[in-house]
């Protein structure tokens, strides 16, 4: 399977996530927690793809 991979697209651990989301990474473990938002681990570490999470947001404003 083949997907496009943007320069500077991949947020490695739970305070590079919560920087782009504005939120803190307690935060970010309790949506990875419950399975709210896209990510993923690689090596152990919670990770996620910067437009990933644009489109999820995306998706939470038009259904609010």
């Amino acid at each position: 399977m083949e997907c496009e991979v943007r320069e500077g697209d991949l947020l490695m651990g739970a305070n590079a996530i919560a920087k782009f989301l504005g939120v803190t990474s307690r935060q970010v473990y309790r949506l990875t927690y419950g399975d709210l938002m896209p990510h993923f681990k690689l090596g152990g570490s919670v990770a996620a793809r910067r437009s990933s999470l644009t489109k999820w947001m995306a998706e939470q404003e038009a259904a609010s």
